[in-house]
């Protein structure tokens, strides 16, 4: 193929977007930043009441770009390359003479620190001077911060403060502590050297003690030179543990790789200790400011879209993004009694309370299918990892019980169709408001009760009657005729949606369908789906085409969501395999234009696995098990179940290869396992 040999996991451009917020952002679960920007950010910062809340702006020392003396006689090449392999951004000016680089990154050891190097190595023969320009224009200001500069610390400026507003009155004044190397207007590689490199540091804490303490591990590895070293390992490692990649078109890989790139940046290295999440925003820890990607509020977007993917890859941030659930629930118990209703109802834009944040009230009234995808988060990780103890002792029960209160609460019984009824909602598809019976709302609803009902027989807790009366009898709307499912009551076929709303049914959101009904959603959605939509809405299709073997169709729905893939540092992320009750399932089928695909450290029930496969063929490996405790596993093939291959309970490193026929799936589960 064209493409095979080319790299992936690096994007090159000879010079920068035009538009800023498309530039590389540097992020680790603490910081980030985008290169270039005066605005950093600190993970749970926010600044400003209820609907105004954001992200708070925090000076950027950072924002610094190396240029050359004007008349330096030299012609100089630009190249700017984000590294996914070591997370840092990299701008290099090469002439016959010298190169000059510099690298930021946000340290993914120390998530405390950012830092920025500047390196000058002599080409020709010579020894006269060699002097380059640090442009930066940092201001110790911001809107957001009653900020003041305090005595230096090891070299190390000071600046300090608190948020202006808290997101709830009465509520407390985060507090800000950051200290920062400067950086000096030149950088001079004197006569007779060959080479020179300077770093730059910025370290952010919650507390004076803390910002200090994590300067002083900064500087102890900058002494022994070992600064970038420490976290360009600490990628390595977490790449090592798992990946995505394809037999496939550059563009398709980059956009993979990209995709989990930007993802895993927000995570936390795996074992780190004490790690508090924040929640997981769509736009990144480097935006959210005011009037900038939703103010770095978290939606459905972290449950739905997001969550799979990291459960997978790091159960243990996956598990993190879930408590951070729970110590909303307050607010989320809170936004229900407002409405009228009992149990919880998560905000459909959080922060730091659980409180809706929404800037715009219908979003937070109607939108309650949030919920549905809260506690499906919960589903997932118990099916896949049975940590039994985050519902027992910490919490996750509670928000599993207060969804199923709230859902028995909002319904309403319909005498004329026997049916319960979830009126004056606004679906995924958010150019109708006000709707009854949103069909994608209310399977999550139906979803929601039966997994509340069977965590409450597995905990040993009482299953109140109505959470599976209201799950059998609420209303799933269908048309016989068309051989389709209506988005809501009274829905036309030919009105236009905004985005993949009842095509989620199947995937992301279990929930049976025969193939001719899928087939047919997938038809009367996909014409009248508008262009201008979300980037993730084609990638849903896509999936829809793939489970009916269609991968021409697939490729096809799959190319449109390029079109949301900026350049040159690309963003885009999908991701398919499913777990249930029943174990793993892994469908693989390639797009057209794609011949293999290899998905490394995938988590499942305390072991880890890569999955192969190409047409054909399928390839399963144990790669590492985390103790005696893990249950043994076996893959079967279904629904034919005429090949098994259990794998020893002993041994990492097992590997498993079998030959599927047409139709076939993998299902990995527990040994001996249910069977279907």
């Amino acid at each position: 193929m064209e493409d095979a040999g080319k790299d992936a996991t690096r994007f090159t451009a000879r010079s920068l977007p035009g538009d800023p917020r498309l530039l590389a952002t540097v992020t680790n679960a603490y910081l980030g930043t985008r290169v270039y920007h005066e605005t950093l950010h600190v993970s749970g910062v926010y600044n400003g009441a209820r609907g105004d809340t954001h992200r708070a702006i925090l000076p950027s020392p950072l924002n610094v770009q190396l240029e050359a003396p004007a008349g330096s006689g030299e012609q100089l090449t630009n190249t700017f390359v984000l590294d996914t392999n070591t997370g840092s951004f990299l701008h290099t000016l090469e002439g016959p003479s010298f190169r000059a680089s510099q690298r930021i990154y946000a340290h993914r050891t120390l998530p405390h620190v950012l830092a920025c190097s500047v390196s000058i190595t002599r080409w020709a023969t010579g020894s006269w001077p060699i002097t380059v320009l640090l442009q930066s224009a940092f201001s110790p200001e911001s809107p957001d911060l009653d900020l003041q500069l305090g005595p230096d610390f090891q070299g190390a400026r000071y600046l300090y403060g608190h948020t202006l507003t808290p997101e709830q009155p009465g509520g407390a004044q985060q507090e800000v502590h950051m200290l920062w190397t400067p950086v000096p207007p030149a950088l001079t590689l004197g006569e007779g050297e060959e080479d020179g490199t300077w770093e730059f540091l910025t370290v952010v804490g919650g507390s004076q003690a803390e910002a200090q303490a994590c300067l002083v591990d900064a500087l102890r590895l900058q002494s022994r030179r070992t600064l970038y070293a420490a976290h360009a390992q600490a990628w390595a490692q977490l790449w090592a543990g798992c990946g995505l990649d394809v037999e496939g078109p550059l563009r398709l890989r980059q956009a993979l790789r990209g995709a989990l790139y930007y993802l895993l940046s927000a995570l936390p290295q795996p074992g780190a200790p004490e790690y508090v999440c924040h929640g997981l925003s769509p736009g990144g820890l480097s935006n959210g400011s005011r009037d900038e990607c939703y103010w770095g509020h978290v939606f459905w977007d972290q449950d739905l879209w997001m969550f799979p993917g990291v459960l997978m890859l790091h159960p243990e941030a996956a598990r993190a993004l879930l408590q951070y659930r729970i110590r909303t629930l307050s607010g989320a118990l809170y936004n229900a009694q407002n409405l009228g209703y009992q149990g919880a109802k998560f905000a459909w834009e959080s922060a730091g309370s659980g409180l809706e944040v929404c800037p715009e009230a219908i979003y937070g009234t109607q939108e309650i299918h949030i919920n549905g995808a809260v506690v499906l988060a919960f589903r997932l990780y118990y099916h896949a990892t049975q940590d039994l103890q985050l519902f027992r002792e910490a919490g996750g029960w509670d928000v599993v019980r207060a969804v199923a209160e709230f859902w028995c609460s909002r319904v309403e019984w319909s005498p004329e169709e026997e049916k319960f009824h979830l009126k004056g909602v606004m679906p995924p598809d958010e150019y109708h408001s006000g709707v009854n019976n949103s069909v994608y709302t209310n399977v999550l609803v139906q979803n929601s009760l039966r997994f509340a009902a069977a965590l409450a027989q597995d905990l040993g807790q009482p299953v109140p009657n109505q959470w599976l009366v209201v799950a059998d009898k609420i209303k799933v709307p269908f048309d016989p005729k068309l051989n389709f499912h209506p988005e809501f009551d009274g829905y036309q076929p030919g009105e236009e949606v905004k985005q993949a709303d009842v095509v989620l049914l199947g995937y992301p959101v279990p929930f049976p369908l025969s193939p001719e009904v899928r087939r047919q959603n997938l038809e009367m959605y996909e014409a009248v789906t508008s262009p201008h939509g979300p980037a993730m809405t084609w990638s849903m299709f896509a999936v829809g085409w793939m489970e009916l073997k269609d991968p021409g169709r697939a490729w096809d729905l799959l190319e449109r969501s390029f079109a949301n893939v900026t350049e040159p540092f690309k963003v885009w992320t999908e991701n398919a395999d499913r777990i249930t009750e029943a174990g793993l399932t892994f469908d693989p089928m390639c797009p057209a234009g794609v011949s293999g695909v290899c998905v490394s450290g995938i988590s499942y029930q305390g072991s880890k696995l890569d999955f192969s496969f190409s047409e054909g063929s399928v390839t399963v490996e144990v790669t590492a098990r985390a103790g005696p405790w893990a249950p043994r596993l076996e893959a079967e093939l279904w629904p034919s179940q005429d090949t098994r291959s259990p794998f020893p309970a002993q041994l990492a490193g097992y590997k498993g290869h079998t030959c599927r026929k047409q139709g076939q799936q993998v299902l990995l589960q527990e040994f001996p396992g249910k069977i279907f």
